[in-house]
Formats: C-alpha cells, structure tokens, sequence
C-alpha cells in the first residue's frame, strides 16, 4: 500500500523536495510503552513495558496474540533470519525464545550471575544455533541452543526466581528479608518446552565499560572476517563499538565452545553510549545520546561521518530502499540519503561528502520513539515506529524502486489508496455547501473507473439541483457479446454528514484513519469501501483476462437524500445503460460482528411532512387567545394522535392487508438467526423474545414522528404555522403509491372533522418500495458460495438436519486475520432482513426486470451514520475476494 494511503501526512520539520514525508497509513494503540519491534514475513511483533509481546498482521493489522511474555519489561525482540525463532529479553534477567506462528515459549534462558540486571539487548547466530545477550552487568553472555548440556529442569534451584540473591534477599536484624514481588499476571507466563542455564563459562564480562544497549548479527560486513561467517556487533554505554568473531574451541575461555573474540573496536575516544546499530555493507551506523549518528567504514575502521539529527537521542536505526531511517527520544523520524550497495546504488559516482543529508523529518510519536522496523510486504514499503506513547506506527513509503510490481500487488495498493482519496471527498448530498464536493467526488470516480478499463459517462436528468450519476461499463470477453451476462453494481459515492462539533470524531472523518485493523472515515462503510472492493474485483478479473461477463457500476450521488433525480436519470438514459441480467449492490452489515450474512428483504419508506396553516399571523396567547381561535399546533396535534391506536397499531384503513404471511422458509431462517444470537448471550431475552423483536423491524411496518416546527419566536405565542416530519415504514406487500393516497385521505377526513378554519396540507417529501429478493436464486446462490469460501474458517463443512448450524467445539484462535470463537460455527451465511430502506434497489428490480443480491460487506459495530464510522480491513479484502467470485461466477 503506498505512501498516498494514509491516515494524514504529519506536519513536516525538514522536507527537501522531492522527497516528501512519509504518510501514516496505520495505528496500532496498546495500552502501555512499546520498548521493542520486529518484523517477520508477514507480522509485527512487539514488546511492551508491561512484560507483554503483541502480535499483528501486516495484511490487515489484525492482533492475533497478546501474551504475558515477562515479569518486566521487554526490552528487545530479535528473529532469527529464516523466520523461525523470536527471541526476548527483559528486565527480568530472563531470554526467551519462541515460535512466531504459534507463540509457543520454546526456550527459557537465565544466568547464574546475581549482579547481571536488565538484558538490553539479544542476538542469534543460525550458524552455530546460539543466543547472545547484553546485560546491565556488561557483560555478553550466551548459550546454545542444542547443547543438551545445558537443560535443567523447570523447579532448578539455580532459577533467578528461586535461588538466594545476595543483596535482595539478605536477611535484617531479626532475621527477617523483604518478601520478593508477586502479580497475578507472573500465571500467565506460558511454560517453556526446554530451560537452559547458561555455563558460567560462556561470559564475557566487561564486554563493555558500561551497559551493553544494543547488538546486531551480520555477516560479509568486514574483511577480518570470511564473506559468509557471522559476527556480533555490539555498542555499549561506554561509547564504544565492538566486532566479535564467534566461534569454537580457540576462542572461548576455558576451551568453551561458541566463543566470542573482539577483533575491532570504534569509537573509543567518544564516551558518549551507543544506543541503536545498523549495517549497510561494510558501513555501520551508530545512534547516540544528544541526536547523534555516525558512520564507520569495518573495513577501515575509520570513522567517516558524524550526523546531528535529532534533538534527542537516537533510540533507532534501519536501512531500507537506500536510505537510512532514524528515530529519537524526541519523537521525531528522519530518513537521510546514503552511499549504498547494490540495487538501491543510485550514483556509482557519489562520494561519502556529498551524501548523508536529511531529507524529510517528521513528528513520528507524541512521546519517545523507542524502536522501529523496516519491511516490504506485498511489494509496499513500510517504516514502523513504536514509542511510549502506546502506540505502534506504520508509515507508507513511496516505492523507491524502478522495477515493476506485480500487477495483482499494483491493484491491491491501489484500491487503498483509491479509498483513501475517495474519502476525502465531503460529499455530503443532503448540504447546500458541499455541492462542488460532490462534484468533485463523482469526477473522482469517473476518472479512476476510465484509467482502469471502463467506459465512462456522467449520467443527469438536466436538474442541476442533482448530483451525477457514475455510469461505467467493463466488458467481458465471451464471444459474441449478446451472449454475455450483464450485471449492475449499483453503489452511492454521497454520506450522510459528519458532526465533528460535538468531539465524538476521533480523527478528522474525512481523512481515512487506519486503527487496529479497522479503517475509520465517514462512508468508508457506507459505501465508498463496498465500492472500491466491487472495482478492484473487476480489474483483478480484467488483468487475469478471466472476466466473462459485462460489469456495469451505476453509482448515484443522492442515495443518503432520498435518491432524488435517480429515477429519472436511470430512466432517461436506460438504453445507454443496456438489458441486465442480475443487480448486486453492498450496503448494509452483518447481524453481529462475527457471522456473515446476506440481506434478502429491506421496508420501504414514505417520508412526508403534514402541515397546517392559520389565515392569521402569529398571535399573543394572552392578548389573542380564546376558543374561538383554532390554533394550528394544536390541530396538528390531533391529527398526529390519530395515526397510530393502541400497541403502536397504525389506522390507516386497509393498512395491514397486503402484509405477505410467514412462510416456512423465512420461520427456518431465523431460526438460525436465533441459534447464533443466542448462543453469543442475549442476557434477559427468551429466544421467542428476540425473534419477535426481529420481525417487528424487518417484517412488520412502523410509522414515526419525527419532529413538530412552529413559527414564531419562543414564547406565549399561538403559532400560524405548525408542520411535522413523519414517516412510514413498509413491507413487501404493501404498494408505497397505495399508501401514500390513504394517509393522504385519511389526514383530510380526521381533519375535516376538526370544523377548523385553519389550512391544512400533506407533502410527500420521498418514497422508497420495499424489497424481498429470493434466496434460491441464482444469484443469491452464487453470493452464498462466494461468502462460505471466502471466510471458510467461520463455517462448518456439514449440516445438521438441514439446520445451518454445525455444531463444532473450537477454542477462539485467528486464522488469515479471521478472528474464530465461539462453541459451533455455522453452515452457511444467515439470511436476513433489514429494517432500513434503499431507494433504489426495488425500482432498479422493475425497470430492468432482473433479480437483486444485496451483500452486507460491513459488522454491525461498523457505526455508519453515526461516529467513527470504519470497516474492518479484513472484511474489504474478503468483499473483494467475495465480488471477484461473483462477477466470474455468475
């Protein structure tokens, strides 16, 4: 995902052009300091202040470990190069080691040293299977991993937790010692596999004349060593750098084997600690207390460069793509241009003088920056940051490189960053003042549906009241065209607003924030992300040359005021759009936020404002008032209180005939629907509870008052004019037309009787049909196979009794970022109704004579319309996954 997806470019310190700053594309909050980062093929991991290592994915930032690690903080993380071993160290005078997948403790590693403090920092050699680390003691002590020697047993009275410390342990007059420390959260450290005690012998004490801060494993660095043997690279408190040759017999004290021999020492005139290390060849960087970086050649052993750039000190160093990525205790990140090797070397004619300068620095953190990690993940570059602020950063980086990325990688890079900017667009249909917005939106659009393949039109009845429709055709390949199926997206670009006055907003709302694996952004839900996922599908079948059928996207600008024009727009230009055979459309959510699911039904609406009105103008309630002085609000009122009998039953005449009965199929649906609700807990509520609750808003219509408008100042006043906003809720089976005229008559009879000289008047404002598609349909079908496939972990692969529970006993674990729980997964997605409306879904069924789909692409908690609205990432990847099937399929 490039540089252009992100939650906001940070304000710049320092931005020479044309480089600029690095966005943020991602954050991921904890609850406490991250000390430590490591990145793997496709994970983050980190180690907290609290003793904690958490665990992310990079595809979707979901968490999927959180795991009490150590007693105290964690205070490096190191993994090894094939990717198979994560390794710890702490303040707790303890290593492990463990397996990154499944974060199983492999491996408990202790020393016998009494005085031996905080382990700062750890290493692994691959070739000869040993862990070092570097203590508060000085010293570098390790151990091997397959010496058998070295295994003891869990209960060993040699453990720093059971063995009699000299000093914290003495005993006072009387005999008495102060009790050690205890937490409830010591339980939940997992037992290792293996404990090693590390031989007295493999110590190397006074490593350093001060803490041993940092260390980093290399090879081919230096030609005091062979080009494939690996050695340790060490900075210490002291200011001094150090190479260790590691290896056999020869050199480990005591003829101990997997020695440590210095062969080089830097920096021992500065006395100024090292705290951060990394390699570029046979150029080292050191980052240093006061802001400082400096540069050594390991060939020459000379010093070539001193950097200033920070103000504070420099807790984090990383090449990447060429460049040199630093970050302090100032929480400011920097990215400075280097002399480098290989694929990245831009200049063979550069010179050390000429390079080394600051090219973007940035506030990274609103606390220290404590760590970072450097990684490219399908094709993205990506620079993580992680400080005491709790939070860990993920900064997208412009692609440095010149070689071409995979096409499919191009398009997922894209479809973020394309949300991105879509976002950004205000384009809130239902305000006056964001009319150049929407606009600006639906231009957006067009362009980016024209440079992916399409044929685009802007769609108007004329009415410049009316935001364009986006009409954008893709075709397939089946040869001859008329034998293609034709299928329409339909989607909407408008939002409703976003009220960023009260404070509930976390991030600006039109600024795709990215947060713990949800993207947060007014209409990312609802429903420029379903958008994005449908196009992006199209384009990976279009470049895979594995699309069919014609796609057609008809996306409106109204949708969130009523879809007005729409109708019309469609009807106008109907035989531009051409014949289709299915409407697919992504605007709603699941049930809960664990359970797939497919909409079948949708209540229509009718919204209308009753209105009466009095010859006179505003009158004095004192002065003015009698009897004999009909007042509008209070005919209002009567009218308003004959809508709607007893139990909220509504009385209009004929109202409830055409309601369609329950069938057995929709009774076995929600049966399902009961048997997942239930089983998550529904404290207080029978199941026949519930499913009453449900089909009173799916299946049942409602009719609401919404708010009353008098004319007038506050006051003793008798208003002359007093309207209010009502609406109606319908189900399939009822005809909007039919009972838009009832309410109409009915409001004219009631107010007729009232013998009132005021005026009264009845505006029907919009009106949406309802919609019940037909499960066992093709394209529902097609849906239902893409779904089960698509989030396979979530379903259970039998039935039982036709039910579409499987009842399966599973732990909660994570799979593909998918979060899996619960005590039985399902067959398949469950079929529900909403109680919302979508205008356009019912009309498009008719006028085109074609069955609709509708896929909710969202979780309930998603918050559309209201604040923080966001989208799961995982759940737009699996929409895009969802729709490429669909669009082949069918």
């Amino acid at each position: 995902m490039p540089s252009k997806m992100a939650v906001s470019a940070p304000s710049p310190i320092l931005e020479i052009p044309p480089h600029t700053t690095p966005q943020l594309h991602h954050n991921l909050k904890h609850d406490n300091s991250v000390l430590a980062l490591v990145v793997g093929n496709d994970s983050i991991y980190a180690g907290t202040q609290n003793g904690e290592i958490v665990v992310w994915l990079l595809g979707t930032f979901q968490k999927v470990h959180h795991i009490q690690a150590h007693k105290r903080s964690v205070m490096c993380l190191f993994l090894s190069d094939d990717g198979s071993l994560l390794i710890s160290s702490a303040s707790d005078s303890i290593v492990n080691v463990w397996c990154p997948r499944s974060m199983t403790r492999l491996y408990e590693i202790y020393s016998t040293n009494d005085s031996f403090g905080d382990i700062f920092s750890v290493s692994y050699s691959s070739q000869h299977e040993t862990v070092y680390y570097g203590a508060q003691n000085t010293s570098i002590q390790w151990v091997s991993l397959k010496d058998p020697s070295r295994r003891v047993s869990h209960d060993s009275a040699s453990h720093p937790d059971r063995r009699n410390h000299r000093f914290f342990d003495s005993r006072a007059v009387g005999g008495t010692s102060t009790p050690r420390p205890t937490d409830e959260r010591y339980d939940l450290i997992p037992r290792s596999h293996t404990v090693l005690e590390t031989d007295k012998r493999a110590n190397k004490m006074f490593a350093h004349f001060g803490y041993v801060y940092c260390m980093l494993m290399t090879k081919g660095t230096t030609a005091y060593t062979e080009p494939d043997e690996e050695v340790l690279i060490s900075g210490g408190g002291d200011g001094t750098i150090k190479v260790w040759k590691l290896g056999g017999r020869e050199i480990g004290p005591d003829g101990y084997e997997n020695g440590i021999e210095e062969i080089m020492v830097l920096g021992e005139e500065d006395a100024i600690s090292v705290m951060s290390l990394s390699v570029d060849g046979s150029f080292l960087y050191s980052g240093r207390l006061g802001g400082m970086i400096e540069l050594w050649d390991l060939d020459t052993k000379q010093k070539l460069r001193a950097i200033k750039a920070h103000k504070g000190d420099v807790m984090a160093l990383q090449m990447g793509w060429g460049y040199l990525w630093s970050a302090s205790r100032a929480g400011t990140a920097c990215k400075h241009n280097t002399v480098h090797y290989g694929e990245y070397q831009r200049d063979s004619s550069d010179i050390v003088s000429q390079k080394y300068q600051c090219l973007t620095q940035w506030k990274a953190h609103d606390g220290k920056i404590l760590s970072s990690a450097v990684t490219t993940y399908d094709g993205n570059q990506m620079y993580i940051t992680g400080a005491n602020d709790n939070n860990v950063a993920i900064w997208m980086l412009k692609n440095e490189t010149t070689a071409e990325q995979p096409p499919h990688e191009e398009h997922e890079d894209m479809m973020i960053t394309s949300l991105r900017e879509f976002v950004s667009f205000k384009t809130v249909s239902s305000r006056p003042e964001f009319a150049e917005d929407c606009r600006r939106g639906a231009s957006f659009l067009r362009s980016l549906f024209k440079k992916l393949g399409a044929d685009v039109d802007m769609l108007s009845d004329d009415d410049t009241f009316h935001h364009p429709v986006v009409l954008a055709k893709f075709s397939g390949k089946l040869q001859p065209a008329d034998k293609r199926k034709r299928i329409l997206f339909y989607g909407h670009y408008d939002v409703v607003p976003a009220d960023t006055k009260n404070g509930k907003w976390n991030n600006d709302p039109f600024q795709l924030t990215g947060t713990n694996g949800y993207l947060y952004g007014r209409g990312v839900s609802d429903n420029k992300g379903p958008i994005m996922a449908a196009l992006y599908a199209v384009t990976d079948l279009v470049q895979a040359k594995s699309l069919d059928s014609d796609v057609v996207f008809l996306i409106e600008g109204q949708e969130e005021s009523g879809s007005c024009g729409f109708k019309e727009t469609v009807r106008k230009y109907k035989d531009r759009i051409g014949h289709i055979d299915y409407i697919l459309l992504a605007n709603s959510y699941w049930l809960n936020d664990d359970t797939p699911c497919l909409t079948y039904g949708l209540r229509g609406v009718m919204h209308a404002t009753v209105c009466v009105e009095s010859r006179n103008p505003d009158l004095h309630s004192g002065v003015d008032g009698s009897y004999m002085v009909n007042e509008p609000l209070s005919d209002l009122m009567i009218l308003l209180s004959k809508l709607k009998g007893p139990k909220n039953r509504i009385m209009l005449p004929g109202f409830y005939d055409g309601i369609l009965p329950l069938t057995a199929e929709e009774e076995a649906r929600y049966g399902d629907i009961l048997s997942v609700l239930m089983e998550q807990g529904q404290e207080g509520v029978s199941a026949e509870t519930l499913k009453t609750n449900l089909m009173a808003r799916w299946r049942e219509p409602n009719l609401t008052h919404h708010k009353v408008k008098v004319s007038g100042p506050d006051g003793s006043l008798i208003s002359s004019h007093a309207n209010a906003k009502i609406s109606v809720r319908l189900v399939p089976g009822q005809e909007v037309e039919e009972v838009t005229s009832s309410l109409t008559s009915f409001l004219e009879k009631e107010f007729s009787n009232l013998e009132s000289d005021n005026k009264l008047s009845v505006q029907i404002d919009n009106q949406a049909e309802p919609w019940l598609g037909d499960p066992s349909n093709g394209i529902f079908r097609t849906l239902e196979e893409a779904l089960v496939e698509a989030w396979a972990p979530l379903f259970s692969n039998h039935t039982t009794n036709g039910s579409s529970k499987g009842p399966t006993n599973r732990r909660s674990t994570c799979i593909n970022g998918i979060t899996v729980g619960g005590n039985f997964k399902v067959r398949k997605p469950l079929y529900i109704r909403e109680g919302g409306s979508i205008p356009a879904i019912r009309f498009l069924e008719k006028e085109f004579n074609a069955p609709a789909a509708h896929l909710p692409c969202g979780q309930s908690s998603d918050s559309a319309h209201l604040d923080n609205e966001r989208l799961r990432v995982v759940n737009l990847l699996k929409s895009r996954e969802i729709f490429t099937y669909v669009f082949k399929k069918l």
